[in-house]
């Protein structure tokens, strides 16, 4: 039996270390730690409600627009106030925007770079996949940050800029659309469709989105070459490395929905715990037993959380909190939320082997496609002309909430308010669900969870199964401890 500690993470927003008990080659249990605090809960309070729009985006720099979305629908609980359909229209694609240029560059830049580790020389597929993804010299890195800054280019128009913008309001958005804008929208997307269609996916979106069984899925892999298309590329290693039986949770799924319109989410809303079984939010709460913060009786809902530093706190190893459903623990994501709305590959990949690394990949790419149609959707029905936002006052004493899915999972924000002042503000941000310390019950977190049995090969000090697994998840470790 040995321990290991794998960190510092390179190619991750902020910091993470992974402490590992080895066993024959095998990791036995794993201690996930966020290893830097900031503390921006502390900074919203006392603070006027309307003040979290411009502190909550700051907390990351590559999916502010998540924290603008979910911060703008706890005000707007507040306020009563529901966006017209041009501002709901528009706050839509404004967040599909970020989450697919996130989706992307997790792909490209932080994934699959991993494969052409000098670990896998030997491997008869390497060549293929270290001249296209090799960091900083790959030919994949010079197309894609083109097309993504093409793409982003959505987010100019109808956000002013991104990161950080404040474009996104309690009662839709501050940016009206006139025709000719509506038409530059259109050709944005059109142009990522392109790149997706001939680059990532080499075969329509379409038909990709359309795929909805394993037999198709291997159908489509055999009718091309593994070198004709980025997806391929990927699927091909991925059964090289059975990363199918790689990083597996504990298969209980949860999303609180997104891409609302008139009160409907696109994906929906829900848990999957065997079925499909509606999520009451009133069963989250947030454990503090192994996280460096003052302790607490018992684990306590958002609404009266508290989060207090300390760095003494016994059987601490993480600035981490535990968020539970109902106590019990659950995995976010681009997975958790394909499987939730229903997306019959998604379903039958999960009912075959559950949630691993491969799955969890596959999932975020189906994602892009599925999503890329709606945007084009979205971008036709907005009305030139009509109304984008309403405006409302805000109550001196309520409280309120807002739920929102990004990249990497559930995003929740809770605020209450006192005397036009807030009292209180949680935030629970997707990678504080997967990248979750123990609880006082014992639970290890979905990452912990899914490090158990990774294989080391020979003579690693860096296993590679472990950086597969925690990329997998796609962390932000920046929005886990805000």
């Amino acid at each position: 039996m040995s321990r290991r500690i794998v960190g510092p993470f390179n190619r991750v927003e902020g910091d993470l270390e992974v402490e590992l008990e080895i066993d024959h080659d095998r990791v036995k249990s794993a201690r996930v730690s966020s290893s830097l605090y900031r503390g921006f809960e502390q900074m919203l309070q006392g603070k006027e409600p309307g003040d979290a729009l411009v502190y909550t985006p700051r907390i990351c720099g590559i999916c502010s627009v998540s924290q603008s979305a979910a911060s703008a629908q706890a005000l707007a609980s507040l306020q009563g106030v529901t966006p017209p359909p041009n501002g709901e229209l528009a706050i839509n694609l404004i967040l599909a925007n970020e989450n697919l240029a996130d989706h992307l560059t997790h792909f490209y830049l932080f994934f699959m770079p991993d494969f052409a580790r000098e670990t896998y020389r030997d491997e008869p597929w390497y060549p293929m996949i270290e001249s296209r993804f090799k960091a900083q010299t790959g030919s994949a890195a010079r197309e894609v940050l083109p097309a993504r800054a093409q793409f982003m280019h959505l987010m100019g128009l109808l956000a002013g800029k991104w990161p950080h913008s404040l474009a996104i309001q309690p009662g839709g958005t501050t940016r009206a659309v006139e025709m000719q804008e509506r038409a530059r929208l259109q050709a944005i997307i059109f142009g990522f469709r392109r790149f997706l269609e001939t680059t990532l996916f080499g075969d329509s979106l379409e038909h990709i989105a359309g795929l909805d069984s394993i037999a198709a899925l291997e159908n489509w892999i055999e009718a091309r070459e593994p070198d004709s298309s980025d997806f391929r590329r990927f699927l091909a290693v991925a059964d090289a490395l059975d990363l199918h039986l790689l990083g597996r949770g504990n298969d209980r799924f949860m999303s609180y929905g997104v891409y609302g319109l008139q009160g409907e989410p696109r994906f929906r809303q829900g848990l999957w715990d065997g079925s499909e079984q509606p999520l009451d939010t009133a069963l989250i709460t947030e454990d503090v037993s192994h996280s460096w913060m003052v302790q607490q009786k018992h684990p306590r809902h958002p609404f009266d959380g508290i989060t207090l530093p300390d760095a003494d706190a016994s059987q601490a190893y993480s600035w981490c909190k535990a968020p539970r459903l109902d106590g019990r623990v659950v995995e976010v994501g681009a997975l958790a939320r394909q499987q939730v709305d229903g997306q019959p590959l998604v379903r039958a990949l999960v009912a075959d082997n559950g949630g691993n690394v491969r799955n969890r990949v596959i999932a975020r790419l189906l994602e892009i496609a599925r999503v890329v149609m709606l945007m084009e959707a979205w971008a036709r029905e907005l009305k030139p002309g009509e109304a984008i936002c309403e405006h409302k006052p805000y109550p001196k004493e309520a409280r309120g909430y807002g739920l929102v899915e990004a990249a990497r999972g559930s995003l929740g924000h809770w605020i209450k308010i006192k005397n036009g002042r807030i009292l209180n503000y949680q935030i629970v941000a997707p990678t504080t669900w997967n990248f979750s310390p123990r609880d006082r019950d014992g639970q290890p977190g979905v990452l912990e969870l899914a490090l158990v049995n990774a294989p080391l090969r020979a003579g690693e000090k860096d296993p590679v199964s472990v950086q597969h697994i925690v990329r997998s998840f796609d962390p932000c470790m920046v929005c886990t401890v805000h």
